[in-house]
Order: structure tokens, then C-alpha cells, then sequence
């Protein structure tokens, strides 16, 4: 037996947090008090966007950013296979189209590329938006994205659950961190346990543009506002002003939010110091996710590709490491094949799927545990 339990990830927390949380228990808000609005503005003035809505998970996030740009059924969205399926779902809460562009071979991104064939394919029109993803932590150059996006009257919004405090260097050699809205309309993060900021649950959604702002604020409670008040109305007053849904994130999990985001660049150099340790390890070896000129990659995930996928990761197990596979592309899933996604080809992605595997990645990760999981994943290759 080993003596090992090594998992994919893991969250981080340490006495301040558990201080903070406690702290709040013991103020008079539990919920709608003044530790969202501190997150919120926190983690705003951290991105460098000029707003953001804290949700109760990204997922939720994802859901009000679509309806906030104006969807409208039977419209088509572009975003990529690989990806968490809520990435897709988001189009679909919305009672729009999922349309998938294939992923870049090396880097596991969206490619630029294939999306703008897939709309140079259609007439003007035929497409609203774009929501590339950020995965694994590595960004997404979005000034491409933005260019095409601009030529053709689309939308972005930038699924960032992966990638608090990760960047790319501009054409004008400017540092774009993930989520800032210089190129994407909107971002969305993740507060899930094995991301950079655990909250429990709980995630944020940024933006420049004060009406996509306002607008996702209405969405987030209810579509309830006090805003409208005259003198002649009672403090009990409120409007409804549209159909909009209780994604309210609580100042517990605010508390322990602003605690873990005081942190991220802290865990952020470490997971790149583990994503490095894994590299040379794995220098012409075995092949892992690229990482571009002039970008900063904030390692949620560090993936590799291996030959015999299912054997290293039932190998792993039996060692106590449990790696983790990210993900099943979206046309793959069950629900997307019974609508008709199931013959898309996407080849990259396809070819993607067949041998990824996620490695151990997380801040807390020891010296000795990381080495352990290397000589095993060489142990395993060199059979």
C-alpha cells in the first residue's frame, strides 16, 4: 500500500482564512452585507476591470454574462470542445446554439484560426458571440479574438475560471491579465475548491461597460431593484424589472475570498515553480501544454500527453496519485450528442481527448510528492 494520496488538486486553508470567516459569522451579515461589495471591489481593482458581480458559482456566472449580452433563442455562439461542459451549457440556458471551432494542438486553446474559418463559412450575422476559455490556467491571446470579433459585430466573454493572475503581453507590450476587459466584453471566474481561490463554492463576473455591469447586477438578484425610489415611496420598496434568478454569493464565502485572493500571487508563483519542475522532467520526453511568447500561465491544471492515456492513469491510482482528465470534449457528452453535435469533427481536440491526463498541481504540492508522481509518469512511459 502506498503511503501516498496524492490528488489533482487541492485547496489551501490556513488560519487567517478560518479568522476571516469567523470574523463574519460574527457580524451582523451573513448575506447581502458589506464583505461582497469588499470582494467584489478587491478583486476588481486585482484583475484591473472596473467592475465585478460576485456570484454564487461561475457556472451562474456564465449564465447571466450570455443574457446580459442580449441572446436570443436559436442564436449561435462559437466556443471551444475542450473545456468544462458549463462553458457550453451557458449558450443553451439560454435557449441559443452551441457551434464548436477547434483547439490549438499545442497549446489546448481555442484556435484563433479555425474559428474565424468557421465564420468566414456563414453569412454576416450568422453568429453572435465567442467565449474562449482560458484553459488550464494558460490566457488566451484575446487580441485576435477581438479583431475578428470586431469585424464581424460579435461579443466575447472570457471564461477565466482558470486563470486569476495569469496574463499576456499585447502587440502594443502591454500585460493584459485574464478577465481585465480590454478584449473580451466580460469575464467569469471560478471560487470551486480546486481553483486558485476557494470560496466553497462561488465565482465573479468582470466588465468595463457600466450597463453590462448594471445589467448583471439585476440578473444576479432576482431582477429586483431599489434604484428607482422616489420620496414618496417606503423603504420597502422594490421593482422588479425583469425575470432574473438568486445568484447571490454570501459574506462567509466573501470573507474567505478576500482572504485567498490577498494570496493568489503567492500560489500562483508556486504552481509556475511546480509547472517548471514537471518541464525539465519532462524535456523531450513527453509532450505538455505550450506556452507562448509573452505569456503567463497561471497552472490550474498542467497536462500531458501520453500514448496509453487510461493505462498511466489507472497505474497512477494504484500509486496513490490521482490524476484527473480534462476534459471529455463537448460534443462527446451524451446530452450534446442526442441534439446532433455527436458527428462534428474536430480533430485536435479529438486527438487532444485521447491521451490527456492532468498532474498534480496545486500550491501545497511537496517537493517529495511532485517527484514521486514524476519518476512514477516516467516509470510508466519508459516500459
Amino acid at each position: 500500500m502506498t503511503k501516498y494520496a496524492i490528488p489533482y488538486g487541492r485547496q489551501s486553508i490556513e488560519q487567517d482564512d478560518i479568522n476571516a470567516v469567523i470574523e463574519t459569522l460574527q457580524a451582523d451579515f451573513l448575506t447581502q452585507g458589506p464583505k461582497v461589495k469588499e470582494f467584489e471591489d478587491k478583486f476588481a481593482a486585482y484583475i484591473g476591470a472596473k467592475y465585478a458581480v460576485a456570484v454564487n458559482n461561475a457556472t451562474s456566472g456564465l449564465h447571466i454574462a450570455v443574457a446580459s449580452m442580449g441572446l436570443k433563442k436559436g442564436e449561435r455562439v462559437i466556443t471551444t470542445p475542450i473545456t468544462f461542459a458549463a462553458s457550453a451549457n451557458c449558450i443553451r440556458y439560454n435557449q441559443g446554439e452551441v457551434w464548436l471551432a477547434d483547439i490549438d494542438k499545442d497549446t489546448y486553446l481555442l484556435s484563433l484560426e479555425s474559428t474565424k474559418k468557421l465564420i468566414e463559412s456563414k453569412p454576416k450575422g450568422f453568429f453572435k458571440g465567442i467565449i474562449p476559455v482560458d484553459f488550464a490556467g494558460l490566457p488566451i491571446n484575446l487580441e485576435g479574438f477581438r479583431d475578428l470579433a470586431n469585424k464581424h459585430n460579435l461579443w466575447i466573454i472570457e471564461d477565466a475560471c482558470h486563470a486569476p493572475g495569469g496574463y499576456f503581453i499585447d502587440s502594443k507590450n502591454k500585460k493584459q491579465r485574464c478577465g481585465n476587459g480590454k478584449y473580451a466584453d466580460i469575464g467569469i471566474f471560478s471560487f470551486h475548491p480546486v481553483k486558485h481561490i476557494a470560496c466553497g463554492e462561488g465565482g465573479m463576473v468582470t466588465t468595463n461597460s457600466k450597463k453590462v455591469y448594471e445589467k448583471l447586477q439585476l440578473l444576479r438578484s432576482h431582477g429586483i431593484t431599489k434604484n428607482n425610489m422616489t420620496q414618496n415611496d417606503g423603504n420597502w420598496y422594490y421593482e422588479m424589472q425583469e425575470l432574473g434568478f438568486n445568484y447571490r454569493l454570501t459574506d462567509i464565502q466573501s470573507a474567505l475570498g478576500i482572504s485567498q485572493l490577498a494570496k493568489n500571487n503567492k500560489g500562483v508563483t508556486q504552481r509556475n515553480i511546480i509547472a517548471d519542475n514537471y518541464k525539465t522532467a519532462f524535456r523531450k520526453k513527453i509532450k505538455y501544454q505550450e506556452l507562448p511568447t509573452n505569456s503567463y500561465n497561471a497552472h490550474h491544471l498542467f497536462v500531458i500527453e501520453v500514448e496509453n492515456r487510461k493505462g498511466l492513469y489507472n497505474f497512477l491510482r494504484k500509486n496513490g496519485i490521482y490524476a484527473q482528465i480534462h476534459y471529455i470534449p463537448i460534443h462527446k457528452l451524451p446530452y450534446y450528442k442526442e441534439i446532433g453535435y455527436g458527428s462534428a469533427s474536430l480533430a485536435n481536440a479529438e486527438n487532444y481527448y485521447d491521451k490527456c491526463i492532468s498532474l498534480p498541481m496545486y500550491p501545497t504540492l511537496k517537493n517529495e510528492e511532485q517527484n514521486f508522481v514524476i519518476n512514477k509518469v516516467l516509470e510508466f512511459v519508459n516500459e
